[in-house]
């Protein structure tokens, strides 16, 4: 699904963030991306999504290349993905059902399919009863749900989650893991970067572990590997 060859991503400013990446995924794989703090694992999964491009290289996300792909593309591209962030990006002035709708609006859905699609995902992550809320009413795990929701709404074959449960408390990381869980039984591509180390260590999958723009390490079912 996933191929990543010889990439290379240098910024202006110098800083190389990814140093000769050579990686395989494939269609149905939950992975774990660790390392520390500015070892260059959002840049690794950016280039998933073509919020970045390599500086040279080849990144395939469904025989795709985006490393070529012209930008008017790039929201194509997207329709089978979907991105989870830490600080959510919901638009404040929609209600948690508009914030989702939002993502399928651009699929042209008929209306009943799409209303029926939205509140499928909503009950799925626990918030079809806050579907008129607006993001400010909700607590941060709940913000996060609606995140997630909008984010599979489109049913994507991927979904890239970067950092989901960092600004969580420990109970809602689980309940929000426990959803990715989910998504992933249901056949989706899960992606996370993460520096939890108890997620990661109990919930076991592949990880790749991410040091100066380098993959270090990746294993099937591992584990953290960092001191915190």
């Amino acid at each position: 699904m996933i191929q990543m060859t010889n990439v290379y991503k240098e910024y202006s400013n110098g800083i190389v963030a990814a140093n000769g990446i050579d990686v395989q995924i494939q269609q149905g794989e939950f992975i774990y991306v660790v390392g520390p703090s500015g070892a260059g694992k959002s840049t690794f999964i950016k280039l998933m999504y073509r919020e970045e491009k390599p500086t040279s290289g080849d990144v395939i996300i469904n025989g795709i290349n985006t490393a070529k792909l012209k930008s008017h593309r790039v929201p194509y591209l997207r329709r089978n993905m979907g991105v989870v962030f830490q600080d959510f990006k919901l638009l404040p002035s929609l209600t948690v059902y508009e914030n989702v709708a939002f993502a399928l609006e651009v699929t042209e859905e008929p209306t009943v399919m799409m209303k029926k699609r939205v509140m499928d995902v909503l009950d799925l992550v626990g918030l079809k009863h806050k579907a008129r809320m607006l993001p400010d009413e909700l607590s941060g795990g709940e913000q996060q749900r609606v995140s997630i929701a909008r984010s599979i709404v489109n049913t994507p074959k991927l979904v890239i989650a970067d950092e989901p449960t960092g600004n969580l408390d420990p109970e809602t990381s689980w309940e929000i893991m426990k959803i990715f869980e989910e998504i992933n039984t249901r056949g989706t591509t899960v992606i996370m970067a993460t520096h939890n180390r108890d997620i990661v260590n109990t919930i076991r999958h592949r990880v790749i572990a991410i040091e100066n723009g380098k993959i270090v390490r990746d294993e099937q079912r591992g584990d953290y590997g960092y001191e915190l």
